[in-house]
């Protein structure tokens, strides 16, 4: 397979897509519902761009989760609240849940996560991508990263830049590997290089790609 042409194919395909917001709410169904039942608390996922998909307000609804089902356990009258209630107070410093988008190390080529909430202070880093300013260094321990393409193996295809590749060899412990992309990225015949790490699962518009 020639990585720099089937990435620019499949680059121009996700910006062409007619149906992009229905594919989108129903990748956004199969996140929240992937997430029900998981142990993690600190999340990383990333910000969209060229076409993207946004995971971010699925997360923001998983942290919301969390500060409905404290609520409700310890006041059920707060059954009858409204979620947008709710919104109307700080989620991100109640939830015991965190949310990060990663920070690039130009020199190193390398990642950190910091904590990322709707209206939090915003700037551009060295590829000109919105990042967090200034909030809380994370960790997560489970990791959704974007895909271009994905194939058989839990295998991913990127930008080319080798980020998160060196970003999951410093990890320790490892966080879990979500792949997240739309149908038309699937690379049935997709054969990995030696220096390729295989995520943990691949989720797509569909459901679950990866493990079958």
């Amino acid at each position: 397979m020639d990585k720099l042409s089937t990435r620019k194919a499949l680059l121009q395909a996700r910006l062409d897509m007619p149906d992009r917001q229905l594919r989108a709410d129903m990748l956004q169904r199969v996140m929240r519902i992937w997430l029900v039942g998981r142990p993690d608390e600190v999340i990383g996922a990333y910000w969209p761009i060229k076409g993207e998909f946004d995971p971010l307000p699925a997360l923001y609804r998983w942290q919301e989760d969390a500060i409905l089902s404290q609520d409700l356990v310890s006041n059920p009258a707060l059954a009858q609240v409204e979620r947008a209630q709710l919104a109307t107070e700080s989620i991100a410093s109640r939830s015991p849940r965190k949310i990060g988008l990663p920070v690039v190390n130009k020199q190193h080529k390398t990642l950190t996560f910091r904590a990322w909430y709707p209206g939090c202070p915003m700037e551009e880093d060295a590829y000109g991508i919105p990042k967090p300013k200034d909030t809380e260094l994370i960790v997560p321990t489970l990791l959704f990263v974007p895909c271009v393409g994905y194939g058989p193996g839990g295998f991913r295809l990127g930008y080319g830049g080798g980020f998160y590749d060196r970003t999951l060899a410093t990890l320790q412990p490892p966080p879990v590997t979500v792949g997240l992309g739309f149908t038309h990225g699937w690379l049935p015949d997709m054969e990995p290089e030696a220096h390729d790490i295989p995520l943990d699962a691949l989720l797509n518009d569909n459901g679950v790609v990866w493990p079958v």
